[in-house]
């Protein structure tokens, strides 16, 4: 499972990430793609080359309808982290992998500690690009839109 949509009480929708490999040979990135009726904001982990092993990066805004480019270049690992709020609605896309995040634009090594280091701890959801997929993207999306596939 992909991770899950947390809406505030007062919501009686939900949303569901939904996350579908396109593998396309002219290109090779991690893009996030917005379907959604709403502006997203997306952050992302992954294992780096720094001694820490992990960073974080955030915020894209993506307006809905739209995809972005969230990793360039040819993806270097398996496993990839997403975390995103939904701006018009209220809600996240979160999961069980904690890591660290900030409030306005930012770029942090290691996953750990995160508070003690003045950022958040923040619940992402796995993304599993398989073995040897060079590009990948995402798909977050409304209720009701399908189910996983690849």
């Amino acid at each position: 499972m992909p991770g899950r949509f947390l809406f505030p009480w007062h919501h009686t929708a939900a949303l569901l990430a939904l996350c579908v490999a396109v593998v396309t040979p002219a290109h090779a990135d991690l893009r996030l793609c917005n379907t959604t009726a709403g502006r997203i904001g997306v952050a992302i982990g992954y294992k780096d080359s720094s001694p820490t092993g992990w960073a974080t990066e955030g915020w894209w805004n993506i307006a809905a309808q739209t995809c972005e480019t969230v990793y360039k270049g040819a993806l270097a690992g398996r496993f990839y982290y997403i975390h995103a709020i939904d701006y018009d609605r209220g809600g996240e896309w979160a999961g069980q992998s904690f890591m660290c995040t900030a409030d306005k634009s930012f770029t942090i090594k290691g996953v750990n500690d995160c508070p003690k280091r003045g950022f958040n701890r923040t619940g992402f959801f796995e993304v599993d690009t398989g073995e040897n997929a060079k590009d990948w993207t995402i798909r977050l999306t409304d209720p009701g839109e399908g189910g996983k596939s690849k």
